[in-house]
């Protein structure tokens, strides 16, 4: 594999998200999205001896790199692990309900669309995997090999949003009677002869590729539960912050944030003199939602797409 280092990863919303997090000197802190530690560093120069920050990823490059800062700062620990299971690991070590901010940047690091190995990228040949952890799970050569027309199509159409879905899966499937997918050119270019109607400044097989990756990695579901296991977590005043780079990402995030912050109340009679305390908001919302500015925009062409929430915890 690649070594990591040979990429550069740009943070996006650095100064942005840890603003958002409001950090407290003696405050407990996860980065629920380590990567290649932007956010993670920048959290740790304002934390004093006595904070604490503990880092999740699934790439094992993201955690060698984690290592090594773990090695330098006392104050740091991380863990190969989804963020999706940041309850297990609060409770493991007694953190439920005393953790002062989570921070969630979502999407593909730098280094992993860069690097060809890694096969998330139709712009650069590689083999067909698109596993944040490429030791667990299902590759992409994998699924596309094994998955019915049918389950195609909807990857295609559910996570990448392509309205060609059908279209496109049904040229796998013939294609990959003759000979099996393994490389991304390969499929990429199957998919761009596959669509009738190219969008303006997007490659082809662009759509395509995203439902692919969202569902390999299981990253919607992640999300979710990654979410609801923040929300516990989390201490009263504590923050959460997330960024995401497209709207599946950005509509869960919002109807979630929206959800909690609106409370139960509707469930209750209306005439109810007191709202008791089990439906009232357990969040309140932060601002409005925060893109990149046109100086980030210019450095890092990818930060178009964030989109950053915060919200803090009431109860």
């Amino acid at each position: 594999m690649t070594i990591a280092s040979n990429f550069r990863h740009i943070t996006v919303l650095l100064d942005e998200a840890v603003e958002g997090l409001a950090v407290r000197a003696d405050g407990c802190y996860l980065d629920g999205t380590f990567g290649r530690g932007g956010h993670s560093r920048l959290i740790l120069e304002k934390l004093g001896p006595d904070g604490r920050l503990l880092g999740f990823d699934k790439d094992p490059l993201a955690i060698a790199t984690g290592n090594t800062l773990a090695a330098e700062d006392g104050r740091f620990v991380v863990v190969q692990r989804s963020f999706a299971e940041l309850g297990e690991e609060a409770a493991a070590r007694g953190l439920v309900g005393k953790v002062s901010g989570i921070l969630l940047d979502l999407g593909v690091s730098s280094p992993q669309l860069d690097d060809a190995e890694r096969g998330f990228s139709f712009l650069n040949d590689g083999p067909l995997d698109m596993r944040m952890n490429p030791h667990a799970g299902v590759s992409a050569a994998a699924f596309i090999a094994s998955a019915s027309e049918e389950e195609i199509a909807r990857v295609f159409k559910e996570y990448g949003e392509e309205r060609f879905a059908k279209r496109m899966a049904r040229a796998v499937v013939l294609r990959r009677a003759e000979q099996p997918f393994e490389r991304t050119a390969d499929l990429a270019q199957v998919l761009t002869v596959a669509n009738p109607a190219w969008e303006k400044g997007k490659n082809p097989a662009t759509r395509a590729f995203q439902g692919l990756r969202i569902h390999i990695n299981n990253e919607l579901g992640d999300l979710e539960r990654g979410l609801d296991a923040a929300l516990e977590s989390l201490e009263v005043g504590g923050r959460l912050v997330v960024i995401s780079f497209h709207s599946l990402e950005d509509r869960i995030v919002k109807l979630f944030m929206r959800k909690h912050a609106k409370g139960e109340q509707d469930k209750l009679p209306r005439d109810l003199p007191i709202i008791p305390k089990a439906f009232e908001p357990r969040l309140k919302l932060l601002g409005k939602p925060q893109f990149a500015g046109e100086a980030e925009l210019k450095a890092n062409p990818r930060s178009r797409s964030a989109v950053m929430r915060v919200a803090e915890k009431l109860r």
